[in-house]
């Protein structure tokens, strides 16, 4: 079996059924649950994600984007240090980065001052970091490749004429 193929489907569309999955990639039902369920158990696929447009639902939501700057250590380079901060339930995605900034950090909560307090006395405090700058989200157009207000998909281009 093509994993390559089946994690592509699979990230297109995660609530394919199996037969469907299996008709896509000419296996069996039986061999496409068992590939799939392997790629699972090997943390290839790490999880299932739902897109929620939040500002259309009346939850408060509060996301930022934090560049942390940070020490390396011996013999572990950012890894120690790394693990630490995703350990926090407040930091939804962190990536090392190259360029001016070592960390790029998603901070999600329910408001501006639930995310800035965890930056001040959880994050900023910790030991190997240097300094963060925090940029707070003020709207998201799309995520995870969709598209989430409906107007911003129409395509309404100035034309250019020459």
């Amino acid at each position: 079996m093509n994993e390559l193929e089946l994690l592509h489907v699979l990230e297109k569309d995660p609530r394919i059924t199996i037969s469907d999955l299996a008709d896509i990639l000419n296996e069996t039902a039986e061999d496409t649950a068992r590939a799939k369920a392997d790629l699972e158990k090997r943390k290839i696929i790490c999880g299932y994600h739902t897109v929620i447009n939040w500002d259309r639902t009346s939850e408060e939501r509060c996301m930022a984007v934090i560049e942390v700057s940070a020490k390396p250590e011996r013999d572990c380079g950012y890894d120690r240090i790394a693990d630490r901060i995703a350990r926090y339930p407040e930091v939804n995605s962190l990536y090392l980065l190259s360029g001016k900034t070592e960390f790029l950090a998603v901070i999600k909560g329910r408001t501006m001052r639930e995310v800035a307090d965890f930056v001040g006395q959880k994050l900023a405090p910790l030991e190997g970091v240097s300094s963060t700058v925090t940029c707070f989200v003020l709207k998201q157009y799309k995520v995870e490749g969709m598209i989430l207000d409906e107007e911003t998909q129409n395509d309404e281009r100035l034309i250019v004429t020459p």
